[in-house]
């Protein structure tokens, strides 16, 4: 299947990127989980799982190759328990990145799930 290039889609919002990079991971053949948070009634959010927090937005896997995938806006910053789990994610052999609607703007995300990119 064609993918669709990375210039086509506008993404600005983080909600945006994240779709974006699961319909072009798809497109590649990778398949992709995300875990949806939802609000809770005191109005916070709240992601059901159990274990340590700051997991990625987006683990993109197909054979030869995993891609753990945090999501940020322009400004957006790392948590810590994020920047953890990218790190021993990294250690562990798995290709990591943190990406925004800049680098989606660029290629360089369509680059990476390509397989012609650095990280």
């Amino acid at each position: 299947m064609a993918h669709q290039s990375a210039k086509v889609v506008s993404v600005v919002r983080e909600a945006d990127l994240q779709a974006a990079v699961i319909s072009l991971a798809h497109s590649f053949g990778y398949r992709v989980t995300h875990f949806r948070p939802a609000r809770t009634i005191d109005g916070g959010w709240r992601t059901a799982l159990q274990g340590d927090e700051g997991f990625p937005d987006c683990f993109l896997a197909k054979p030869g190759r995993a891609i753990a995938a945090e999501l940020k806006s322009e400004r957006g910053q790392l948590r810590p328990a994020q920047a953890a789990w990218l790190k021993t994610l990294a250690a562990a052999g798995i290709e990591v990145y943190v990406w925004r609607p800049t680098d989606w703007q660029s290629g360089a995300i369509e680059a990476a799930l390509a397989g012609t990119g650095s990280r």
